[in-house]
């Protein structure tokens, strides 16, 4: 019994922090209707801040916890202000999710420059000590845990039912139209929610230092832990977060301390997925959320679409430059071009479900993996064919991407892409837990070279010229497709689906169609990358690799086809192009996520039409 009271309190202490993180996500969302990925962010930077300031600087604890959070607060209110609430007005949710996704990526690069990659450890705020409770031995870190949770909800309590600002708040929640009409700044308030949870960020993650390894990468478990709590209690409701945090610790410390810490990890991501198929609002509330109002008043990004004559021979162009490259270029320039169309193709993926139905995908990776773990683990184990186990790899992408599908037929926006996001979590679990299998953490060593009968591409330029090839046909294919009545509708989907559907348009199936091919192209690109780098592990193919390929078609541009492929280059050629700057990789990406969003609406592709129309007209 005092085994099972043990774990219970671990739970509740773990479910405290994740409470806390909650309550940030939370707070934004009511006022805003916007997922912050970005929360994690502030708590990781916090919690270095207080490692700098208490051990490298020498200061008082009580000094290094204020300074820390009151640097991550003026930190949230910069990007805040340039950022978060400028795009808030003309971004649709998706779009903003993203940002802050790309906001997450930023602040990883950022500690990543400034703490390195190594990881630092926190001493406890009062001693290494337990304190004994009637038997029960309880951290001492974990009290100030729990006080500083207590503290904290009883705060945002205070502030949500007691002040003006509080009601204010609730004003822009219900109806930020409205509350604009009687004098409400929504902008200014909105920007406050954001900074107040940046705080709250940075307090839980100071709070947290001294119990955990502090990394540079930390900031996404953060805001998986945080998001996966406020999911299960309610996304817009404050004592939800508070009761998710709390449920979700004590599961996953009961299945860690009961069957496994992998499986305690999976449990989390499988809660996930069925709260957001079967009740997005939450179980620990009965109202659904009220942001239909601001979700109407933003615009779609715009798309340039390419067709006629110009883009025949703009196409041969490009063909007859790229064919020409690897004459141009060697060594370590050449790999990394071989990189960058491998990537290419699960970016041309990505544009079908993105850039022509308008749906976003953050699972991208996990098909990835699937079709690369399929094809490497045939390869190096059972010598399978490439071929045959390229066409294994598919069929599983495709019977997972056909599953998930069915399951989340009914999910839109925001909701759609969280649930491609858990799965994408999951499948990283899967990758790093079957060791015997994956290899693990190490990976899969040994994948031969990709092959065809008797012909083995085994030198980066023979790769090169595979994937150049394999990518004109598939665009060829492609292009076909979306001149078609199978690309009309998915115009018009994009465009508007209610009015897709009053026309006859069947929606879930075009939806469907089109992340079926989303993930097929992906697992390719996956087999490839296997193929080429001769090794494969959860690293190369986890979820950041979904951001990443969101940031290529982002800057390169939505609905072109051929857009994601500028994109691609200048994210995965730049650090080997500029070796001393490859740290900066990380905050590039990040920051040109975020710029593209703001400034660069029709990415590179589309602006340089733009350009060019604009140059011919002059």
């Amino acid at each position: 019994m005092n085994q099972f009271i043990q774990i219970v309190i671990g739970g509740l202490l773990q479910g405290s922090v994740f409470a806390i993180i909650a309550l940030g996500i939370s707070l934004v969302y009511r006022v805003t209707g916007i997922i912050n990925l970005a929360q994690g962010g502030f708590c990781i930077l916090g919690a270095l801040l207080l490692y700098s300031f208490q051990l490298d600087l020498g200061w008082p604890t009580p000094l290094a916890f204020a300074a820390a959070v009151a640097v991550t607060t003026a930190f949230g209110l910069t990007i805040g202000a340039a950022t978060f609430v400028p795009a808030l007005a003309r971004l649709p949710t998706s779009s903003m999710l993203m940002l802050t996704a790309g906001l997450l990526t930023f602040i990883g690069g950022l500690t990543l420059i400034v703490w390195g990659s190594q990881p630092y450890i926190v001493p406890p705020f009062s001693g290494e000590q337990p304190i004994d409770v009637g038997g029960i031995l309880v951290p001492s870190q974990g009290l100030w845990i729990a006080a500083i949770a207590v503290v904290i909800i009883a705060g945002i309590w205070y502030l949500i039912a007691r002040t003006d600002v509080g009601k204010a708040l609730i004003a822009c929640a219900e109806n930020p139209t409205a509350a604009r009409f009687m004098g409400v700044d929504v902008a200014r308030l909105t920007l406050f929610s954001f900074v107040l949870a940046a705080a709250i960020g940075a307090v839980g993650g100071v709070a947290v230092a001294p119990i955990m390894s502090l990394q540079f990468d930390a900031g996404s478990f953060f805001t998986n832990a945080g998001f996966i709590a406020v999911a299960l209690g309610g996304m817009a409701s404050l004592p939800g977060a508070i009761a998710g945090g709390l449920f979700l610790g004590v599961a996953e410390q009961l299945a860690a301390g009961y069957v496994s810490s992998l499986f305690a990890n999976g449990l989390a991501l499988v809660l996930l997925l069925a709260t957001l198929l079967w009740r997005p609002q939450g179980f620990f509330v009965s109202s659904r959320r009220r942001h239909d109002v601001r979700e109407e008043q933003r615009v779609h990004r715009s798309v340039i679409r390419f067709t006629g004559r110009s883009a025949v021979l703009g196409g041969l162009a490009l063909a007859v430059f790229l064919a020409a490259l690897p004459y141009l270029v060697g060594g370590a320039l050449l790999s990394s071009l071989v990189i960058t169309l491998i990537l290419f193709v699960g970016v041309l993926g990505l544009d079908v479900v993105m850039g022509y139905a308008g749906q976003v995908s953050l699972g991208q990776s996990g098909f990835m993996a699937l079709g690369g773990y399929a094809t490497a683990i045939l390869a190096t184990n059972y010598n399978v064919a490439p071929l045959l186990g390229i066409a294994a790899g598919m069929i599983l992408s495709l019977l997972a991407a056909l599953l998930l599908s069915v399951v989340t037929i009914r999910l839109q926006g925001a909701y759609l892409a969280l649930a491609t996001l858990t799965f994408s979590l999951l499948i990283d679990s899967l990758t790093v837990g079957l060791v015997d299998t994956t290899g693990g953490p190490s990976g899969l060593v040994g994948v031969p070279s990709l092959s065809l009968g008797s012909l083995t591409f085994a030198t980066p330029r023979a790769m090169y010229y595979v994937v150049l090839a394999l990518i004109v046909v598939l665009i060829a294919l492609l292009a076909g497709g979306m001149r078609s009545s199978f690309g009309r509708a998915l115009h018009a989907i994009r465009a508007d689906q209610t009015a897709a559907a009053a026309l006859g348009i069947n929606v879930p199936r075009y939806k469907m169609a089109a992340f079926a091919i989303s993930a097929a192209l992906a697992s390719l690109s996956g087999s490839l990358y296997a193929f080429d780098f001769h090794f494969l592990s959860p690293e190369m193919v986890g979820t950041p690799r979904s951001f990443e390929m969101i940031a290529m078609l982002i800057v390169g541009g939505e609905g072109t086809l051929i857009g994601g492929l500028p994109g691609a280059a200048l994210i995965t050629l730049l650090p080997t192009v500029f070796q001393p700057f490859a740290l900066y990789k990380t905050l590039a990406e990040g920051a040109i996520l975020v710029l593209a969003f703001q400034y660069l609406p029709d990415g590179l592709f589309g602006g340089a039409w733009r350009f060019g129309r604009w140059a011919t007209a002059g």
